[in-house]
């Protein structure tokens, strides 16, 4: 499907010699431009994507291969649709210059308040003491004003710079791709039109594409749009991603078509200015400060103008020697002009005194200089109120996973019935349950194994989130799992992805060699076994859970947690193909049942430092307060092991640890009662994190 890059424009010269004059072509992608592949996603046009020839067509026209990605270690490749189709930035409003700075200062009412003081100054004592001594007032009230407009410039020009600085850090969000069959992570701005790029529920979708493949892929375009109901993304009635929207639930890959400033994502935010210059809720209250202390200022000088003025001109004044100053038509009109300088300079001193200007100036550097001690403590700040904000907070909710913890999970513990399975007690493992293990855990993840030719068995790299790499690794390596071998040998015929509520994934597949049925979950260890009626045991014999081993396996799974393991089941059963008439099994996956395959344990241990800062709040009186989806005896092990519980609290007795769902089932009156008790809230939805806070 390649057009030739190279024509030949031959000219003779004498019959005995030929010149061949190699000329470069810049058409590398053939039955595709960009103005089309632009149109076709805004448009959402499914006739104008069947006539491209469908995804695939398209995918061939960029010389993508949809399972390997692009050839990203061809530089020259990435550089051919960087000039075919730009790359993925945005053109951004123009840089504003120190002098607009400088002008922005001169604005400010309190600083024309006192040019013209200082103009009237100067002009008065000029008049009144001559040049030489004169200018001394107005001069120095000329510098304070150059000062304070010079200070201001600078620091905000700096901020300005500072700011523009760490919005691109802030910006250049790390991007799963696919390239050379590798999944990868490139930045933001290094995606290219042919990419394939990887979405998992709250990535934001960095280019406008088209879907590849999936499952249960919703998407909120409300940032595009307006509607807020998110949006199926399928082959059939929506192939169609935006730059800008959100991955609401689901997983899947899409081919970039547009990028930078061809999506509509980049045309809108080219034109969007941020403007970090904002008044804080303090600075506003002190220029309103300010603005009223003028106003009183300008009042009792305009008020002892007066009053100097009728005193001056009833003769109640009189000069050193004793003499009234204004003796009617006697009075020379340079002694009552040189008298009228000297009361108008009074009433000027007085504004000039009145007035703090050097008072926002002291605002604005001491948060700026907060800002930069919080910098340095890797703390982002955009504005400057959130300095102010800061020091008044008395409460601290924080999630646990990756923010107490380091979030790198291993497995360490491994349960096959009610006998805990040793590293090298793997190869005892029945063959059955070896076989659906593998099935479970290769076809049952977001996650995906590259395995590098030329390094051997070393050259294993996993990707997705820490669970699924941690289990990948531990199959792989601990159970020989080949993941190629077990995705060739099965069809996926329905995904139920992994969410925040239900806490579990499943999936349906189809075995090749005998067309058989399967369902698969995994997930928290509690709601899995609460889905099972059997397990298997070490030998690979299906026993029936009956009440007295459910308690049993409950306590194994509280032991886990109490060791502060994250536990994950397995859970699998074959289904009659009768049940699949016209694909509604497809629809639905069996939750009642189930066989249990096993459960595994996941270390995440504490963060280095976590519980110095805990205790260094606690001392200054915020209160720390973990909200987490791990259940109650995994929080409550990581909180007594991060110091925000005591040891030798009976927590369950002082209402200081509650589970999600009981947090959310309680009265408005007595969860504003509990809620200052609580320290600990586990098996917390997202939507029981937000009621907590509130």
């Amino acid at each position: 499907m390649l057009s030739p890059k190279k024509s030949s424009k031959i000219s003779p010269i004498s019959s005995n010699r030929v010149i061949i004059d190699i000329v470069k072509d810049h058409s590398f992608f053939c039955n595709v431009n960009q103005s089309s592949l632009t149109k076709l996603v805004k448009e959402k046009s499914l006739d104008q994507l069947n006539e491209l020839g469908g995804v695939q067509g398209i995918a061939t026209s960029l010389n993508t291969d949809v399972h390997h990605g692009i050839n990203g270690e061809d530089d020259e490749d990435i550089l051919h649709r960087i000039e075919a189709f730009g790359n993925n930035t945005y053109h951004k409003p123009p840089k504003k210059g120190f002098f607009h700075f400088v002008w922005e200062a001169f604005k400010d009412p309190t600083i024309a308040i006192l040019l013209v003081c200082a103009a009237l100054s100067l002009g008065f004592g000029i008049k009144q003491n001559g040049p030489k001594e004169g200018w001394y007032d107005g001069g120095s009230i000329f510098v304070a004003v150059f000062l304070v407009i010079s200070v201001s410039a600078i620091s905000n020009f700096r901020q300005n710079r500072q700011f523009e600085k760490l919005s691109k850090v802030s910006s250049n969000i790390q991007v799963e791709v696919v390239r050379n069959g590798r999944r990868q992570q490139i930045s933001i701005f290094e995606i290219v039109v042919g990419d394939v790029v990887c979405l998992k529920i709250g990535d934001q979708v960095p280019a406008d594409g088209l879907f590849l493949e999936g499952h249960s892929l919703l998407v909120d375009e409300s940032s595009m749009t307006g509607e807020s109901d998110h949006l199926e993304v399928n082959h059939n009635q929506n192939p169609f991603l935006i730059s800008g929207t959100k991955v609401a639930d689901g997983y899947g890959q899409m081919l970039v078509t547009s990028v930078g400033m061809n999506t509509t994502w980049g045309e809108m935010m080219s034109s969007v200015s941020r403007d970090s210059n904002e008044k804080t809720p303090l600075q506003s209250r002190l220029n309103n400060l300010t603005s009223a202390i003028g106003k009183v200022g300008l009042a009792v000088a305009f008020l002892v103008l007066v009053v100097l003025l009728v005193r001056y001109f009833t003769g109640h004044t009189k000069d050193a020697n004793g003499k009234k100053e204004y003796n009617g038509s006697k009075t020379k009109a340079d002694d009552v002009i040189n008298s009228m300088v000297e009361i108008i300079a009074a009433a000027v001193t007085i504004v000039v005194v009145a007035i703090p200007e050097g008072l926002p100036l002291a605002v604005t550097l001491t948060l700026a200089y907060s800002m930069k001690r919080m910098m340095a403590d890797q703390a982002m700040v955009r504005k400057l109120s959130a300095c102010e904000t800061m020091g008044s907070a008395t409460t601290i909710c924080t999630d646990k996973t990756g923010t107490l913890t380091l979030n790198r999970m291993t497995v360490t513990k491994f349960w096959l019935g009610k006998d805990s399975v040793e590293k090298d007690g793997y190869i005892s493992i029945a063959s059955i349950v070896l076989n659906l293990l593998h099935q479970a855990v290769s076809l049952n993840t977001t996650g995906s194994v590259y395995r590098s030719t030329s390094c051997g068995s070393e050259g294993l790299e996993f990707s997705g989130s820490p669970t699924e790499k941690a289990i990948l690794s531990w199959a792989v390596e601990g159970l020989n799992m080949d993941m190629e071998r077990v995705k060739q040998n099965h069809s996926i015929l329905h995904v139920e992805a992994f969410n925040s509520e239900k806490k579990r994934s499943g999936v349906l597949v189809k075995k090749n060699a005998d067309n058989s049925i399967h369902v698969h979950w995994k997930g928290a260890a509690e709601m899995i076994l609460a889905m099972c009626s059997h397990y298997y045991d070490l030998e690979g014999e299906v026993k029936v859970l009956d009440h007295s081993e459910r308690r049993r396996f409950g306590e194994i799974i509280q032991g886990m947690a109490a060791s502060s393991l994250r536990c994950i089941a397995f859970a699998h059963n074959q289904i009659s193909e009768t049940n699949n008439d016209n694909g509604e099994i497809q629809e639905t996956l069996q939750e009642k049942n189930l066989i249990l395959l096993g459960i595994v344990g996941l270390k995440d241990p504490c963060r280095p430092g976590v519980k110095k800062a805990v205790e260094d709040c606690q001392y200054a009186g915020v209160r720390i307060r973990m909200i987490t989806g791990d259940n109650v005896f995994t929080a409550r092990a990581i909180a007594t092991e991060c110091g925000i519980l005591q040891p030798n609290h009976d927590e369950a007795n002082d209402g200081l640890v509650v589970e999600g769902v009981e947090f959310r089932n309680y009265t408005d009156k007595e969860r504003m009662e509990k809620v200052d008790k609580i320290v600990v809230m586990a098996r917390s939805s997202p939507f029981d994190k937000h009621l907590m806070v509130k």
